[in-house]
Parts: structure tokens; sequence; C-alpha cells
């Protein structure tokens, strides 16, 4: 600098001298000196207008903002000096600054008020313990950039601690216990017993608050985590279990967080203890349905028989079937369905199947056990319930038989040299519909097929009815013979085949009634089957 310049002496402190002597480059803050100099001297060589923002150290030691405007004044085409003016403009940048950091708090608050919203929509729809969990975890980690995560619940007899992992967490932890005893010293157990969240920043932070009363064991021993986020799960105002989020790395949880965790696991534990509830309920429905269904199916000369139930994974409903012999030495087979879910639909289908033996114990003619059940229905079974049965006689000598159908889906017919076909005949109303129980001949010559199954196989979310039972001839079409002539391998690739591509949502039961083909010299049954015209549809979905 060629002239004094008293304001920015008074400003910064310096002395004439230092400042005539290029002084004044010492006094901008170091981070923006490099720059300032470089533009400067550009300016100085191009005789272009200088305009530059930076932070020059006052003479209390503080830093403020300047925005600096410096203009060449020209004489005769030259340069004769540089003029400028310097206005501090730290307000407004500390303002800019302020309001920065408040967006980000803002749009940092927006997401995780985001994802506690999506949290909520996600435990809506997680019926399962585990699918809770893989909700609390992911949705925990994502928002706080957590590394590892685990939910405790505390088992039944308060003793002990049940240790969750996520199936969609993939941390490969080796030291992820199983089960921890309440009365370890852990986060997890630590958390429960304090009934609040214990933050800690630092793994020395966190042995001094267990090390604090002599008792350096703590869960786990060895971990190269180096923060941690524990919370209680309470409801009914009890600990119902606890939430662990852990870092790699140094981790300071700040107040936002703290209270988008504390909001998540208090959503966390409603919607845990209703899993539970629920898990509860359907493994008591499930046990109930299966005790409902036959241990085993009668060994008939004659005829064989097989059959399967494949439960939804997260709901029970009333799907049946029963085999048994007659006395008479017929074969009485039904199949039929309960609307509903859980343990209303089990109890109605013992119901119904109950009543079904007895009926047909005392009179086995199909029109009249339909009728009974009918009775029983109209005195047992609330209105809106929705019950379809579909129940032969066979005889399994010649295959000769009687059918009759409430309201169920239209039998698969295989035979040997025709293809596949569902029955013709029109089915009847559901259980405790007014209508008249018919009964109508059916007839299973040797080498022939009959399955019967619940709506589970042919109809789901994306498959109508009509589309389902479509599909299931055509897959039975394709079905090599060597499949066809195996009962039970019939049953595994009609299911593997309807059930590709489709996510199950509903029980699928499937019974499958065959004559064998008979030997050479063997007495033949009379063939064919008689029935009236007209796709049966079935009413009502279990």
């Amino acid at each position: 600098m060629a002239e004094d310049s008293p304001e920015w002496r008074w400003i910064t402190g310096q002395s004439m001298e230092d400042y005539l002597a290029d002084g004044w480059l010492t006094a901008i803050h170091p981070n923006d000196r490099d720059r300032i100099d470089r533009d400067w001297r550009q300016c100085i060589r191009t005789g272009t207008v200088f305009d530059g923002s930076y932070r020059v150290r006052t003479k209390t030691g503080s830093y403020r903002h300047y925005d600096v405007r410096v203009v060449p004044i020209e004489r005769d085409g030259a340069i004769i000096e540089w003029m400028g003016a310097s206005t501090d403009v730290t307000g407004q940048r500390e303002a800019d600054e302020m309001r920065g950091r408040l967006t980000e708090q803002l749009s940092a608050a927006a997401l995780r008020t985001s994802r506690l919203q999506q949290a909520t929509s996600l435990l809506a729809e997680a019926l399962s313990v585990q699918q809770v969990t893989a909700v609390i975890t992911e949705v925990g980690r994502s928002s706080i950039g957590a590394d590892r995560s685990a939910v405790a619940l505390v088992d039944k007899d308060r003793l002990r601690l049940r240790i969750i992992k996520s199936e969609d967490t993939a941390d490969g932890r080796a030291d992820l216990l199983e089960e921890l005893p309440l009365g370890a010293r852990s986060m997890l157990t630590e958390a429960i017993t304090l009934r609040r969240p214990l933050v800690f920043g630092s793994a020395e932070s966190m042995r001094r608050h267990f090390e604090a009363d002599g008792k350096a064991e703590f869960w786990p021993p060895d971990s190269a985590e180096q923060a941690w986020v524990s919370l209680p799960l309470i409801t009914s105002g009890a600990p119902f279990g606890a939430l662990l989020f852990a870092f790699t790395g140094p981790h300071q949880i700040t107040d936002e967080e703290r209270v988008f965790l504390e909001a998540l696991a208090g959503q966390g534990a409603l919607a845990l203890e209703r899993a539970k509830l629920y898990e509860r309920e359907h493994a008591t429905a499930e046990t109930l349905q299966r005790s409902l269904l036959p241990d085993r199916l009668p060994d008939v000369p004659g005829i064989a028989l097989r059959a399967t139930y494949k439960p939804v994974s997260i709901e029970v409903g009333g799907d049946w079937y029963d085999a048994f012999r007659l006395p008479d030495g017929k074969l009485a087979v039904a199949a039929g369905d309960v609307m509903g879910k859980g343990l209303t639909a089990a109890a109605g289908m013992g119901r119904v199947r109950n009543a079904l033996r007895a009926l047909a114990l005392t009179d086995p003619r199909p029109a009249a056990v339909l009728a009974g059940l009918d009775r029983l229905f109209l005195a047992t079974e609330l209105d809106e319930q929705v019950t379809t049965v579909c129940y032969l006689v066979v005889d399994p000598q010649t295959g000769e038989g009687v059918a009759g159908n409430a309201g169920h889906l239209p039998p698969l017919l295989l035979g040997p040299g025709e293809p596949p076909r569902l029955d013709q005949t029109e089915a009847g109303t559901p259980l405790g519909w007014a209508s008249p129980r018919r009964q109508y001949p059916f007839s299973l010559p040797p080498g022939n097929t009959a399955v019967l199954y619940s709506d589970g196989l042919v109809e789901n979310r994306r498959r109508g009815l009509d589309t389902g039972l479509d599909e299931l001839v055509a897959v039975a079409a394709r079905a090599p013979a060597r499949v066809v002539a195996d009962p039970q391998r019939l049953i595994d690739y009609l299911v593997d085949n309807m059930m590709t591509g489709y996510e199950q949502d509903d029980d699928v039961t499937v019974l499958v009634l065959q004559m064998p083909a008979r030997q050479p010299g063997e007495r033949q049954g009379p063939a064919g089957h008689s029935g009236k015209a007209g796709r049966s549809r079935g009413l009502g979905r279990g």
C-alpha cells in the first residue's frame, strides 16, 4: 500500500508501518488470505475491478466479515490509483448462517417427522414380532445413522431378555446373544431398570456409568462400538423390553434425535405388544385348527388319498378337509371353508366338521347331510358367517358315488385320454341359506382323479376367482403323466405352480382322491360322470 488508511488501522489495530508494508494481508483470516492475495494481484495486472469478501481480524482478536469493492482510477489511459470501500457485513453473514443452521435443523426435523410417520404406517401393517422389529430398527438406524441395533423383550417370567435381530439387518454380529439375564449389567437391562433412556457418547462415559458401583462387567464385554443409546419399551406403565442403537465411531445424540427415538420407542412398544398378542392367538388358532384336521387319512384298498394344509404365514382361517369310512364300507370325503380368520373361524370349522361326521354316520346321503348342517348352522352360527362344503360318498370297489355341494368350489377332475376339467354340476348355496339340498351322481373310474381345494389355491389379491379356476385347469393340463399318477406329487405340483409369482394371502387346502388305474385282468368299474351343465364358481370367500 502506498498511502495510510486510518480506518483500516483503527479496525485492525495495526501500525502505519505494518499496514504500508503489506501488513494488511496479515489481518485477513488465514483461510481467506491466499485467495484474496491472488485475486488482488490479478486485478492489478489486468486493471479490473476487485470484488471480494473476507474475514478481518480486529484489534480485539475477533474476526468480522467484510465485503470489499476496489476500482481503478485512470488518467490518460493509465491507472494512477485504486479507490475502494469496505462494508462490515458481519451481522448479515451471521444472520445468513443462523438461517442456514435453522433450515438444516428444520429439514432434519421434517425428515425425522416424515420417517416417524412412515414408521407409524409400517408398524400398523406389521403383524409379527419380527416384522415390527425390522421396522423399528430400520427406521431408527436410518434416522440417526446408527451402525447396529437390537430389540430385547422381557420373557413371561420376567427373568431374562430375549434379544431379537431383525431379518433386514445384516450387521454380522457374532456377539449378539439370543438371551440375556435381566439382572446382567448391560445397556438394555439398565434402560429397563431405570425406565429412562441412556445415552453414551463414548466408551469412557459408558464405562464410568457401569463401574460406578465397582462392577466392571457389562454386555457386550468386548465391542468395537464407541457410542450407544438405549431406550426402554414401556406399555401399560410397565417395562416391556428395550431398544438399543450403537455406533462404531464417536457420536453425540442431539436433543432432536433423542425426542425422535423416544417417540419411535413409544410406538414400537405398542406395536410389539400387539404383535406378541397376535402371535399368541395365531399359534393357538393354528394348533386348534390342526387338531381338528384328521391326524391321518384312512387306508382304503382301491383308493389313494392325499391331502395338504398350508396356512398363510401370518393368519389362520377356517379351511378343512376330512375323509372317513362309513358303516357300509363306502368312503366319505369332504372339504370346506369357514369365512374369517383366527379362533372364531377355527372353532366354526370344528363344529361343522364334527357335525358332518355325526350326520354322515346316521344318513350318509349328501342331501341329508347338507340339510342337517343347514339346521346346525342356523342354530349355532352367526347370520353373516359364510361356510361352504363339498361332500361326496364313493364306493371304493366301483368308483361310483354321489356328491353334494353347498357353495364350495367345483372339484377338479382328471382322467386318462381327456383334458382336465372342473365338475360342471351347479353348486348350491352356502350353509344356512334357504335352499333345498340336492345330490348328484359322482363317478371316479379307474385311472381318474378328483381334486378338492380351497379358494386360497386359485384366488388372491392379484388374481380373480374365474381367472384362477381357468389357470388351475391349464396347470393341470401341463402336468406330466407320472405326476398325475402320484397323488402327493400332484398336490405339490398344483400348489407350487398355482402359487408361484403370487403372495399367499389365504390358507391353501388340497385333497386328492384317486382311483388308481387297474392292471390288465382286473375288473373294470363303470366309467363316466353325469351332471348338469354350467361351471360352478362357489359362493363366498373364506
